[in-house]
């Protein structure tokens, strides 16, 4: 019984052709950065507001957490500008 187990191989070149062709789709360069999110800006009341409404949460409240993560967040986005 003969295999054809060879017949059903692609050439060793199509993948590198198939690679080379889909990585002409690229938008651009591998060094092209993210667009920086906006960071919204709160007045002095609505921070002195938001800081009491935390401060009144009881202890160990997930909201503080996030909240600190939240921090985080704007402090990255600002360096991202």
């Amino acid at each position: 019984m003969k295999s054809n187990a060879r017949c059903w191989t692609p050439p060793a070149a199509v993948p590198l052709i198939a690679m080379l062709w889909l990585s002409a789709c690229a938008m651009g360069g591998s060094d092209a950065r993210a667009p920086c999110p906006p960071v919204v800006e709160y007045t002095a009341a609505d921070q002195t507001r938001a800081a009491t409404e935390i401060e009144a949460l009881p202890e160990g409240a997930v909201m503080i957490q996030m909240m600190s993560d939240y921090a985080v967040l704007r402090d990255q986005a600002r360096a991202c500008q």
